[in-house]
């Protein structure tokens, strides 16, 4: 799959906050902590969960994650 954001970085996921439609994702990157917000249904689609390897991927205030 081809993605659009070209400022790319692999990260570990060390805590998912779960609320009733969206989600905060911590994540442990090499020289600090990043964090996202997605809807818990992105979440579970994408079968993220506390431990994963990710990628993510920084375009403009956006940050996205996918799964390696």
């Amino acid at each position: 799959m081809k993605f659009g954001a070209r400022n790319q970085v692999t990260g570990k996921v060390t805590e998912i906050k779960k609320g009733g439609v969206m989600c905060q994702v911590r994540l442990e990157v090499a020289g600090g902590e990043m964090n996202s917000v997605m809807t818990i249904e992105s979440l579970e689609d994408l079968g993220i969960k506390e431990g994963d390897k990710v990628k993510i991927m920084v375009k403009a205030v956006n940050v996205l994650l996918a799964k390696d």
